[in-house]
């Protein structure tokens, strides 16, 4: 099974910003943060809109342990600002066509499971802007019918 953005490898969000001084002016769209990854961790979907690049977010979640007395401490680890990775899953041209590829995105993104993974991964394949390591195009041929849209790292 190809994974879209799975195979894309992973820079921590300043490492994004700095490879192209674009991003870090350009207005950005946040298309979801209410999305879990199959490791519960929280993943946000953003569009630059200067460079048409769709990325995925992922902020590691925070250390949480419980003292003796049932109390919930909640802690940053050390270096966890520098793990927020961004993997950069598809390109597209206009925030027209964004809006029309991910038509239905915020109910997918919400679905049991895996769900919405596999939703978003079938629509940038077939609107044939989704992106693999080296930043060119993946094909339909390339996933052999089977996209999942889930990001490990």
């Amino acid at each position: 099974m190809a994974l879209v953005g799975d195979s894309v490898p992973p820079m921590d969000i300043d490492e994004f910003y700095e490879a192209d001084p674009r991003r870090r002016a350009s207005a950005e769209l946040e298309l979801g943060s209410e999305w879990l990854g199959k490791d519960g961790v929280q993943h946000e979907l953003n569009y630059v809109e200067d460079t048409g690049e769709l990325y995925v977010l992922r902020e590691p979640a925070p250390h949480v342990r419980e003292d003796p007395f049932g109390g919930i401490h909640v802690s940053d680890p050390p270096g966890y600002e520098n793990r927020i990775t961004v993997h950069v899953i598809a390109n597209i041209g206009s925030v027209d066509e964004l809006h029309k590829i991910l038509e239905g995105w915020p109910e997918a993104m919400r679905a049991e499971g895996n769900q919405g993974t596999h939703w978003l991964g079938e629509r940038l394949v077939a609107a044939g802007v989704a992106v693999g390591p080296t930043g060119d195009p993946v094909s339909d041929s390339e996933t052999d019918g089977e996209v999942d849209g889930e990001v490990d790292s």
